[in-house]
């Protein structure tokens, strides 16, 4: 997979999970994206830090005279201009070039969840008896049990991790203190004390490291939540942002308040976490039409 690529992966999984969009809608992105950045590679330009706003604009003019309908062009503009604010969001680049551009408001929709069983076999999917499959298992068991972001986990420091919390550094470098479940708190513990003092230096303060003994990537959790959800014949499409979710959502369903949840998920706006309410009205609604005697 090159670096463009996984850029690309990488966004349509934020918008499956934190946007929630639909999965026509995702394939439509997908497909306007691929065709951006083939026009991109033909102009020898490899890497997304280099987009500028004339390669957009020219890109739009060509798939124009090639007939493209007006409601499909908008859409392709507005699948270039979300992925350039992500691209500054994750800063790939210093500044959104798409910002001069019109784009259509993209309507949010639903994101997809795990159920408690599939969160269940993909937590038990990594092999503890390896360091990649203590330490795999203890982001995963960081992801769900506290619903932390992708960057949040990558940025986690091993005196960030308490006894009963974990320090974290959201977005605008706002901290909160996130509970951890004990049993999510024992396999840190056992990835800490059985592997991770054998990869990394003294110096390293970072909580996950990969095996050069580096601060793990986004990439790489990335990576790893794709490979144990093959592993365990998942269906879904899932990302790191789809635990987070699964999380709040399974929180909500057990009874917690939505104002806690958003505490939880470090959520400025009590709107971004309201949307959970949907998910789980959503899944109460497809367990009465299945378990109903009254069709």
């Amino acid at each position: 997979m090159s670096k463009m690529d996984f850029w690309v992966d990488d966004f349509l999984s934020y918008l499956a999970s934190e946007k929630g969009l639909a999965q026509n809608t995702l394939k439509a992105y997908q497909t306007d994206l691929c065709l951006f950045l083939n026009e991109l590679e033909k102009r020898e330009v490899d890497d997304v830090a280099k987009i500028t706003k004339e390669m957009i604009v020219d890109f739009l003019e060509l798939r124009q005279k090639k007939g493209l309908a007006s409601s499909s062009l908008s859409r392709t503009l507005a699948a270039i201009k979300m992925f350039c604010k992500f691209l500054k969001r994750e800063k790939v680049i210093p500044l959104n070039v798409s910002d001069l551009l019109e784009s259509p408001k993209i309507e949010q929709l639903i994101p997809e969840v795990l159920t408690m069983q599939e969160m269940k076999e993909l937590l038990a999917s990594p092999d503890l008896e390896s360091f990649l499959g203590a330490r795999d298992r203890a982001i995963l068991e960081v992801l769900y049990a506290s619903g932390l972001r992708v960057s949040e986990v990558c940025g986690l420091n091993i005196y960030d991790v308490g006894d009963e919390n974990i320090k974290v550094k959201g977005k605008g470098e706002k901290e909160r203190i996130v509970p951890i479940a004990s049993f999510s708190l024992q396999t840190i513990d056992s990835y800490l004390s059985r592997f991770r003092s054998q990869i990394a230096n003294k110096e390293e303060t970072a909580l996950f490291t990969n095996s050069k003994g580096r601060r793990v990537s986004r990439q790489e959790v990335w990576n790893l939540v794709k490979t144990y959800s093959k592993k365990i014949g998942l269906q879904k499409n899932i990302s790191p942002h789809t635990l987070r979710h699964s999380f709040a959502t399974h929180l909500l369903e057990n009874g917690a308040d939505l104002r806690v949840i958003q505490e939880l998920l470090g959520h400025s706006h009590i709107a971004t976490t309201d949307r959970y309410t949907h998910i789980s009205q959503k899944h109460l609604s497809e367990a009465f039409a299945q378990f109903h005697p009254r069709p």
